[in-house]
C-alpha cells in the first residue's frame, strides 16, 4: 500500500518539474503580454475592467497578484512557474478523480500521464497564460463530481465542485460550458446536490458580478464583445479569412488533438458509448468541445476544457475494460506526438534559455527607466516588470486591442480606457513619460508592424530613442 502510494505522488512531483523546466524553456509569447500586466496592475490596487482593459473573466488577475507583487522583476518567469504548477495540480485531479471513480493507482497513473502528453495541456502550462488556471480549478473539481455519480455526495463535495468549477469559469470564459453542463445535468439527478452545487457557485457569481458592476460598459465588451468581433475583423484585414471557416477549423481541431492521445481518447469513448451509461463525465467533455470549437479560428488551448474529464473517464472505462495491444500502442504513438514540439522547445531552448533572455531585457529596462515620471506606453508591459514606472494602463492588452480598426468609438475608447492605433495621436495629447518598443516582433510571435507605429509616433513627437539590450529600445520624452 506505501509503495502504491509513494509512487503516485513521485511521479506527480516529477511532473510538476518537467512542466517547471518546460515553462523556462519554452519560447517567448506576445499571448502572455496581457496577462503579465494585469498581475502587475491588480498588485498596484487597480480593478479591472475599471482601471485598465483585462480581455477575460476576471479571477486570474486577482489570484496571481500577490505573486507579481512578491516577485517584482522576476514577474513573467514567476507567472511562467505558477501556471506550471496549475498544470500539476490539473495532473493531480485527474489521478484523484479516477481513484475515487473505482480505478487502480496504475490506470489512474496512466490517464493522468497520457492528459501529461498532449500538447494543449504542455502549451498552457509553460506559457503566463490564463488557461492553465482554471483546468486546474475544473480538473480538482473532477474528483468530487466523480463521487456524486457514485452515490458518495455530501454537502461539502458538493460545494467544493461549485466553488471550484465557478471558478474555473470566473477564470476563463470557455470553462463556464463544462461547468453550467455540470450544474443542468445535476438538476436531473438529485444525488448530486444541486442546490449546494449552487451555493458553492455563489462567491465567484459575487466577485464576477462586483467587476461588472463595478464598469459595466467596459466588462461586457472585454469580456463578451472582443472576442466575438476581434479575431475576424483580424484576420479577414490579413487576407486570412479562410482561417474562419469551417474547413480550417476542422483541420486545427483535428490537429491539435492528434498532438497527443486526446484524438484517439476521444474516438475510443466515442464508439463505445453504447457500452455504458451517459454521466457527468460525458456531459462535461461535450461541453468542453462545443466550448472549443465556438470561437473562430480555435486555437489548441481552447480545446483544454475537455481534457481533464476526457482522461479519468478513459482511465474508468479501462478499468471496466482493458485495452487491446493494438489500442495501447496506437495510444503511445500518440503520446510521442504530443511530447515532440515540447521535446524540441526543450533541445532549442537550453542553449539560450527564452525565459532569462526575458528577465535580461527586464533587467535593463527596468535600470533605463529609472527616475522617469509619468507612465509608459507600450504594447509590451511584460517587460516593465519591477520597474519603477508602470505601464499605461490604456495600453494593458498589449498589441491584441491596438491592432483593431473600428470596433469602438472614440468615446468608447475613453470610457473603457483603450486605445487603437488609429487613434493613437489622439489618445497621447498628454505625453507620456517614454515608449517602449521591440518586444512585439518575431522573436516573441508578434507584430513588428505595430511597434513601428508606436515608434513612428514617438519619432514624430521628439521623443529620443535609446536602445535597452540588442532587441529593445526605449524613447524618452523631450525637455
Amino acid at each position: 500500500m506505501r509503495a502504491l502510494l509513494v509512487r503516485p505522488v513521485a511521479l506527480l512531483a516529477l511532473a510538476a518539474l518537467l512542466l517547471v523546466a518546460l515553462a523556462w524553456l519554452r519560447p517567448l509569447d506576445h499571448d502572455e503580454s496581457q496577462y503579465v500586466a494585469a498581475a502587475m496592475f491588480t498588485a498596484r490596487g487597480l480593478i479591472p475592467y475599471r482601471d485598465y482593459a483585462y480581455l477575460q473573466t476576471p479571477l486570474q488577475p486577482f489570484g496571481l497578484a500577490p505573486v507579481a507583487l512578491w516577485a517584482g522583476l522576476w514577474t513573467w518567469p514567476a507567472l511562467r512557474m505558477a501556471n506550471a504548477l496549475f498544470g500539476a495540480l490539473a495532473l493531480l485531479g485527474v489521478y484523484r478523480a479516477a481513484r475515487i471513480g473505482g480505478g487502480e493507482a496504475r490506470l489512474a497513473l496512466a490517464g493522468a500521464g497520457l492528459f501529461a502528453a498532449c500538447d494543449i495541456l504542455l502549451f498552457s502550462a509553460g506559457t503566463a497564460r490564463n488557461d492553465a488556471l482554471p483546468a486546474a480549478l475544473l480538473a480538482l473539481a473532477l474528483p468530487s463530481i466523480v463521487a456524486a455519480q457514485r452515490g458518495a455526495a455530501t454537502r461539502q463535495s458538493a460545494l467544493i465542485a461549485g466553488l471550484l468549477l465557478s471558478a474555473a469559469a470566473a477564470a476563463k470564459l470557455s470553462f463556464a460550458l463544462p461547468a453550467l453542463a455540470y450544474g443542468l445535468y445535476a438538476l436531473s439527478r438529485p444525488g448530486h446536490r444541486a442546490g449546494w452545487v449552487a451555493i458553492g457557485a455563489l462567491p465567484m457569481a459575487i466577485v464576477t458580478g462586483w467587476c461588472w458592476v463595478a464598469a459595466p460598459e467596459a466588462f461586457l465588451f472585454e469580456v463578451f464583445t472582443f472576442p466575438a468581433r476581434a479575431p475576424a475583423e483580424y484576420y479577414e484585414a490579413a487576407g486570412r479569412a479562410w482561417k474562419l471557416g469551417l474547413p480550417a477549423k476542422a483541420l486545427d481541431v483535428l490537429k491539435f488533438l492528434a498532438l497527443g492521445p486526446a484524438l484517439p481518447a476521444l474516438g475510443l469513448l466515442a464508439a463505445t458509448r453504447r457500452q455504458r451509461p451517459i454521466g457527468a463525465l460525458d456531459v462535461m467533455i461535450v461541453a468542453g468541445l462545443i466550448a472549443a470549437v465556438l470561437p473562430s479560428p480555435t486555437w489548441r488551448q481552447y480545446l483544454l476544457p475537455a481534457l481533464p474529464p476526457l482522461f479519468v473517464q478513459l482511465a474508468l472505462w479501462w478499468q471496466a475494460r482493458p485495452p487491446s495491444r493494438a489500442v495501447r500502442v496506437a495510444v503511445v504513438v500518440f503520446a510521442v506526438a504530443g511530447l515532440a514540439p515540447s521535446a524540441e522547445a526543450l533541445v532549442r531552448g537550453a542553449a539560450a534559455p527564452p525565459l532569462a533572455v526575458a528577465l535580461a531585457d527586464t533587467r535593463a529596462v527596468a535600470r533605463a527607466a529609472t527616475g522617469l515620471d509619468g507612465l509608459v506606453v507600450t504594447l509590451s508591459p511584460q517587460f516593465l516588470a519591477g520597474s519603477s514606472t508602470l505601464p499605461d494602463p490604456r495600453f494593458a492588452t498589449g498589441p491584441f486591442y491596438f491592432r483593431s480598426h473600428g470596433l469602438l468609438g472614440p468615446d468608447e475608447e475613453t470610457r473603457a480606457r483603450l486605445v487603437s492605433q488609429d487613434r493613437l495621436d489622439a489618445a497621447l495629447v498628454i505625453r507620456p513619460a517614454a515608449v517602449l518598443a521591440g518586444g512585439e516582433g518575431a522573436w516573441t510571435s508578434g507584430d513588428p508592424a505595430l511597434d513601428a507605429a508606436v515608434e513612428r509616433w514617438a519619432a514624430a513627437h521628439g521623443y529620443r530613442r535609446t536602445h535597452v539590450g540588442p532587441r529593445l529600445r526605449l524613447w524618452f520624452r523631450p525637455p
